[in-house]
């Protein structure tokens, strides 16, 4: 068994001790950007209401926007540097990164300074989804990749619903919620230094002198056609969740529902998502990712258009809402899931940034389209026969995808023991 040692701290790959560190740590760095995902939304009525530094909602937007923008950046250049350097020290670097960023956000004196410290801890942020997805991946056997995309991204959630309940309890004190964040991140880096081994295929890819890592790479012959269709079935995928996630419950009170069930509706989705997350990986384990995400999106399609229909009933609502969420949040965590499965761990942390990076722009467009449908008092149904649109895009994407993995390897289906 091949050990490493990273930075002056022993690594030893493979071991059930040292396997079992790394699900804990890699699920709960999810866990801090699903934090921070809803920390600035949960924060911004307060600062306008506070009018902290002048902040105006124009002001709040940019910062929104620069911070998606810095996540985005973080997602794509990490790739080739943990694909090069190591996983591990990446990880942990990009931890540090953003945690002592975040730490400083409530001590800034403008508004430009506000972003600009939310775009840097957003660079440090973006990049530490795509490398616990990759150690994650990388830690379980082949035949159980699937499920290592979609628990890790339980955490996501996870750290979104702590945001929120956090968030109605400290109300005007808002700087606790960055303070926290920070210390918290610092906690995890330190335990990951000493705890946290270095990726077993990545310490085989870096003996066999196997350690192709510029992006070029994925636009060679052998990961072109995978490339453009992740690529594109990314950007639709993050298009849906953020968009749904910022305008659903606007989109239902439009539609006529009152606010409480609107706001509801938001909480039956994300609870839909993780039992999706759950069921997806398990299902794509035994039946293979390609033709799993295809389902997914397709049933995706139907749900986002049955939501365009107003309903008497509420149940009926509440079902359709939650299985909204099921499968669409982790038809996009299935995409990443065929990244790791496809890609060989030479190039993997590379494609699964860039893979994640141009999901962000989708992040970031999904959202303002959506506005912009609502603005014009279109947001119901046009807002949903647009996601529906989108969701068929998802579908296509993922139709053009190889199903034997690169270098010939064949996509796994076995059942797992």
């Amino acid at each position: 068994m091949a050990s490493a040692t990273t930075s002056g701290a022993p690594a030893k790959a493979g071991r059930a001790g040292n396997s079992t560190w790394t699900v804990i740590l890699c699920w709960i760095t999810v866990l801090l950007e699903g934090y921070d995902l809803v920390v600035l939304g949960a924060i911004i009525p307060t600062l306008l209401k506070t009018h902290h530094l002048g902040m105006t909602a124009g002001d709040a937007t940019t910062i929104a926007t620069l911070s998606l923008v810095g996540v985005a950046i973080g997602a794509v250049c990490v790739g080739p540097l943990a694909d090069r350097l190591g996983r591990r020290r990446l990880l942990i670097g990009s931890v540090v990164l953003f945690s002592l960023f975040t730490i400083v956000v409530p001590l800034a004196n403008s508004v430009a300074m506000f972003a600009a410290l939310r775009l840097i801890a957003g660079l440090g942020l973006g990049a530490c989804m795509p490398v616990s997805l990759t150690m994650m991946a990388e830690h379980m056997p082949a035949s159980r990749r699937a499920r290592a995309s979609t628990l890790t991204m339980t955490g996501y959630h996870t750290g979104a619903v702590i945001t929120s309940l956090l968030a109605l309890q400290v109300t005007d004190n808002w700087e606790i919620l960055f303070y926290l964040l920070g210390v918290v991140g610092l906690v995890v880096a330190a335990v990951q230094w000493f705890k946290l081994p270095e990726s077993e295929a990545f310490v085989r890819a870096k003996q066999d002198g196997d350690r192709r890592v510029p992006f070029t790479e994925l636009l060679k012959p052998a990961y072109l056609r995978a490339g453009i269709g992740i690529w594109i079935a990314s950007f639709m995928g993050l298009l849906l969740v953020y968009g749904l996630n910022t305008w659903l419950p606007k989109l239902m009170n439009d539609a006529g529902y009152p606010v409480p069930t609107a706001v509801t509706q938001l909480l039956v989705l994300n609870i839909g998502g993780v039992v999706g997350l759950v069921v997806g990986g398990f299902v794509a384990d035994r039946r293979g990712i390609k033709g799993t995400t295809m389902v997914w999106f397709a049933v995706s399609v139907v749900m986002l258009g049955c939501l365009s229909i107003k309903m008497e009933s509420d149940l009926l609502l509440n079902v359709i809402v939650f299985f909204t969420g099921v499968f669409v949040f982790s038809a996009m965590v299935l995409v990443y899931a065929y990244v790791t499965s496809f890609y060989p761990a030479s190039v993997r942390s590379t494609a699964l940034g860039s893979a994640s990076g141009i999901g962000r722009i989708g992040s970031i467009v999904g959202p303002s389209i959506t506005g912009a449908l609502v603005a014009s008092g279109i947001g119901h149904p046009w807002g949903f026969y647009f996601f529906a649109a989108v969701a068929v895009c998802g579908f296509l994407a993922v139709l053009t995808l190889p199903r034997t993995a690169a270098g010939g390897r064949t996509e796994v289906v076995e059942p797992a023991a």
